[in-house]
């Protein structure tokens, strides 16, 4: 594929006075810039129906292959409900996507959606066919993620694990360990419509982020016999309590207090669409990772 540039030039000679002065034009073909062939590895989940739509509509990026053990052989543009289908079939074998990939000159990245046992085998492979990966696996393990790091890096492959795709929820992150230099009472209260395990990922990423700080909060309140007070994570007093109703919104909310004042930080979300602006940011970000 390949963009047609023009310039304008515009040349004055000495001439007869009932001359005209005409413009000259030179065009010149040059090379656009390639798209980014995305796999969606776990592509039949919510959230994979919804990256294959957000990757099919972002610039400079296509997909490219999709992967699920749901829905095998379906075209994946119909099971994301597309107003036409995108001619790929959904199959069950990374191998053969990252083959087929492999044989382009373009850059390859795989998102995988699948489970916290099959995240090493599978950046392994797409590493092994010159493909970098984004990763947003919950629950997956810190000793995964170091062996990631480990074989990423002897490979020289670009990979990005991400704890969470949501924005919002690093901008209260950020937003908390800021605030955590002027507070020190401080506890986390979540809300999930479903859980499975709690505290959730989201909430124990804010509560390490501030004990990391080295700071002791809550010093006159330590007491961790009362189970209605929440579950203390860490040495540093920052409390979790979570609560799992049906049809609650996905919530997090981070109470810092001080004398006279109680500063809050919150952050819901309403749909996975949330994770698509951060996906999309990752996924150009790891295709010039090293």
């Amino acid at each position: 594929m390949a963009t047609l540039s023009c310039q304008f030039h515009l040349a004055i000679h000495r001439l007869p006075c009932n001359a005209r002065v005409r413009p000259s034009f030179s065009c010149s073909v040059q090379p656009s810039q390639s798209n980014i062939k995305v796999v969606i590895n776990g592509a039949a989940k919510e959230i994979g129906r919804a990256a294959v739509i957000a990757v099919t509509k972002a610039r400079g990026m296509e997909v490219a292959g999709a992967v699920d053990s749901y829905c095998v052989g379906e075209d994946i543009g119909k099971v994301c409900d597309m107003e036409e289908p995108l001619e790929i079939p959904i199959v069950n074998d990374l191998t053969m996507v990252l083959g087929s990939i492999s044989q382009s000159k373009e850059t390859g990245v795989v998102v995988d959606f699948t489970k916290p046992s099959a995240v090493y085998d599978n950046v392994k492979q797409a590493t092994a066919f010159g493909l970098r990966s984004v990763v947003y696996v919950p629950r997956i393990t810190v000793d995964t993620i170091s062996a990631l790091s480990a074989f990423c890096e002897k490979a020289s492959m670009g990979c990005l694990v991400a704890p969470t795709l949501s924005i919002g929820s690093i901008l209260l992150q950020q937003a908390a360990i800021s605030a955590s230099f002027h507070y020190n009472n401080v506890e986390i209260v979540e809300s999930r419509a479903h859980a499975t395990d709690l505290p959730s990922p989201d909430a124990i990423q804010i509560a390490n982020n501030l004990s990391n700080l080295g700071q002791i909060y809550n010093r006159e309140d330590l007491s961790t016999d009362v189970s209605a007070r929440g579950q203390v994570l860490g040495e540093d007093g920052v409390r979790v309590h979570s609560m799992v109703l049906p049809g609650l919104p996905s919530s997090t909310t981070v109470y810092f207090s001080g004398p006279g004042e109680v500063y809050t930080i919150k952050h819901d979300i309403t749909d996975v669409q949330c994770l698509m602006p951060g996906l999309l940011l990752a996924i150009r970000k790891v295709a010039r990772l090293k």
